[in-house]
């Protein structure tokens, strides 16, 4: 009885020791997920279509004008899209995974002031993502810090 046990507890820690050390598969689609950017005044969700990734606004803290109409792409320099609403606009495009934690190649438009960047993220940890948008070469661009709000499905 006793050597039986010793021979079950044997197995279950080395069971355990194998199970510890093999890492899970990295997940390629880790960046999927609703995030709020770095000053909490919108969410985009970053989703894949195809083999692209792209993120489109779900949330802004100011969701409404004062006069409760939704807000509007008012700074787009096409005069034809000014009218489009925030809410719902796809504002990231066509990234690329080029490593576990790193997509590239993708551009990012920012409604604040109506312009169109390079961008590239990098998941540092499951839920933080750095947005960089730049001008040309990565060196010359803006990090933004986002936290992720709710997990792929």
């Amino acid at each position: 009885m006793l050597k039986r046990l010793l021979s079950f507890l044997l197995l279950v820690g080395l069971l355990l020791t194998v199970a510890t050390t093999i890492q899970a598969a990295p997940n390629p689609d880790a960046v999927i997920g609703v995030w709020k950017n770095g000053e909490g005044t919108g969410m985009v969700q970053i989703y894949k279509r195809g083999d692209k990734y792209y993120g489109r606004i779900v949330w802004l803290k100011v969701a409404n004008n004062p006069d409760g109409t939704p807000r509007t792409d008012v700074n787009n320099p096409d005069e034809t899209k000014r009218k489009n609403k925030l809410k719902g606009l796809e504002n990231m495009r066509e990234f690329t995974q080029i490593e576990e934690s790193k997509w590239e190649n993708g551009k990012i438009y920012d409604p604040k002031n109506g312009s169109d960047y390079s961008c590239e993220m990098t998941l540092t940890d499951p839920n933080t993502l750095e947005v960089r948008g730049f001008i040309g070469v990565s060196l010359f661009g803006r990090t933004d810090v986002w936290k992720r709000q709710i997990a792929k499905k």
